[in-house]
């Protein structure tokens, strides 16, 4: 009786730990839904699905870089001071046009990219280190180039964070293209098939002629890149250049979407549609917590305790 019952529970609760990783970040984003519909004042209309949208969408740009770098067992904690960087070059290239600007930005974070891949792929250094010391780096720089708050005057800037096509902001269709774009890349192309086989085994991708470095280096290009761009349109969205707070926690934030949503730390797998839904999660967990008159700490906490379940389940699963 004893042997038929451990028989009989050790398949359901891996069921339920596979459920979990699979589908409880959707299930977290209904519940969460169907919480504030209930019990938030103001909360279905549709100024605050804009809010909500807006808000979202540098966590999402940020978080689908993150992605590729968890998917080759890595990770890009430098991507909250790229922000910072590329808040303080738009704002002092602005002067030149906010393209020009914005270019300079967007490779600025690629160069930042570029350093970080260049130390794991040839130098050897753990990601973790590798990133956390650009990361102080970056911070450092962007407040040599810009130590304070500057407000922002640009129609162009002005129109990318506060515009819209049909109602949908500008801000939105930008994440949402990206989103569409590296889902394309991780599952249609050789270069997401290769990311997904050094997060398998980098060795074993070695051996078998993968371009290990060069695809290292440029999924961490991508993941500067892309924090550049949110930090953009970040800038753009407060008007204003701030280079002390901009980006704070913001590799927090990514980390927690790309894990909930299903893509484990081992690497090897990487989930862009649990991604974008992970990082609406994290919006919608921060405003109810907001709007509830709890103090901003309990979202870092909050965002703490779903990483440790997230990381849980994909850790029990991956003993089985």
């Amino acid at each position: 009786m004893t042997d038929l019952t451990l028989a009989r529970g050790t398949p359901d609760r891996a069921r339920l730990l596979r459920l979990l990783q699979d589908y409880g970040v959707y299930t977290g984003v209904l519940v969460l839904l169907l919480f504030n519909f209930a019990f938030t004042p103001h909360f279905a209309s549709a100024e605050n699905f804009r809010t909500q949208a807006v808000q979202v969408a540098p966590v999402l740009i940020v978080a689908l870089g993150m992605a590729l770098a968890i998917g080759t067992e890595g990770v890009d904690l430098s991507v909250g001071s790229v922000m910072a960087l590329a808040t303080s070059l738009l704002s002092l290239y602005l002067g030149y046009g906010p393209w020009i600007a914005t270019l300079i930005a967007v490779i600025a974070g690629a160069v930042v990219g570029v350093a970080n891949g260049a130390l794991i792929a040839f130098v050897g250094v753990q990601p973790i280190v590798a990133t956390l010391a650009l990361m102080v780096a970056g911070r450092g720089l962007a407040l040599v180039l810009l130590p304070q708050l500057k407000d922002v005057h640009d129609p162009g800037l002005a129109a990318l964070g506060s515009g819209d096509v049909s109602g949908v902001p500008y801000l939105v269709l930008i994440a949402a293209a990206f989103a569409l774009l590296v889902a394309f890349v991780m599952r249609r192309t050789t270069f997401g098939r290769q990311v997904l086989a050094i997060g398998d085994s980098r060795a074993a991708a070695r051996l078998a002629g993968l371009p290990v470095r060069r695809v290292l280096v440029v999924v961490y290009v991508c993941s500067g890149a892309l924090a550049a761009v949110a930090g953009v349109l970040a800038t753009a969205r407060l008007a204003a250049s701030d280079p002390t707070s901009l980006g704070t926690l913001m590799e927090l934030s990514a980390i927690t979407a790309v894990v909930v949503g299903g893509t484990p730390l081992s690497g090897g797998r990487v989930r862009i549609g649990g991604t974008v839904a992970g990082a609406v999660l994290i919006q919608l967990l921060t405003t109810t917590l907001i709007k509830h008159d709890l103090p901003p700490s309990w979202t870092q906490i909050a965002q703490a305790v779903v990483i440790v379940l997230a990381v849980y389940a994909a850790r029990e699963r991956g003993r089985r």
